[in-house]
This record gives structure tokens, sequence and C-alpha cells, in this order.
């Protein structure tokens, strides 16, 4: 999340001839800007005849942006207690004053990742 509270999507592959981006107030917002503008750039290459190679997309987060998207599912306070990340550091992270070593975005995505396992075993009587 960008700090005037925006989300940004780009592409990370250098190896296309086309760049697509998207930005916007939302993470769903972005999302339909971004995927709007791949099919923007796939029309006006076949229109053109220039070859256009398909590609799937997998979308991640930077962690301040996790924690403020998913902020209406987590409290920070709970996210520490799954993730055993201090909640003081955790804010840390939400707030882009700090950005946490690979070994603890590592760390946090195995966590969050159990935690959602545990929520799909969950049976209702």
């Amino acid at each position: 999340m960008a700090s005037d509270g925006h989300y940004s999507i780009y592409m990370d592959d250098d190896t296309k001839d086309y760049l697509v981006t998207g930005t916007g107030k939302t993470v769903d917002e972005a999302m339909k800007v971004f995927l709007g503008g791949y099919e923007d750039i796939k029309r006006i290459r076949q229109e053109d005849g220039h070859p256009f190679e398909e590609v799937e997309f997998e979308f991640g987060y930077d962690m301040a942006s996790f924690l403020s998207y998913f902020s209406k599912a987590f409290t920070l306070a709970g996210l520490s207690r799954i993730t055993g990340v201090n909640q003081g550091q955790l804010s840390h992270y939400a707030t882009g004053h700090s950005r946490p070593s690979r070994r603890t975005t590592e760390k946090i995505q195995q966590h969050v990742h159990s935690f959602a396992d545990e929520l799909r075993r969950v049976q209702f009587a």
C-alpha cells in the first residue's frame, strides 16, 4: 500500500514486451484496473496483428498491504497470537516504519496459512 493509502498492482516479469499496472483505493479496485489494463493490451496487440502471450497472474501482498487489507478480519493482537510476532512489531510493519526480514515474512505466512487450514477444517453442528 502506498503512503497515500492506495493499493498498487504491477507485473513483476521483465521478460514480456509489455507491462501492466493498476492502482485503486481498495485491493479489489486496483485488481479490476490491473486486469482491465491487461485485457486492453491484449486487444490492442491482437488488433495490430502482434503476437500476444497469455499469462496467468499470482497476486502477492507486501506486509503493509496485507495488514491493512486484512485488518477487517485480524486485529494486530489476534495476528500476534496466530504468528508469534510481537504486536508492536506488526504495527511497525502496518505503518511502513519498518519491513519484516525474509525470515519473519515467511514465519507470518506459514502461520497465517496454518490458521487458514484450521479454519477450513471447521465443521458446525
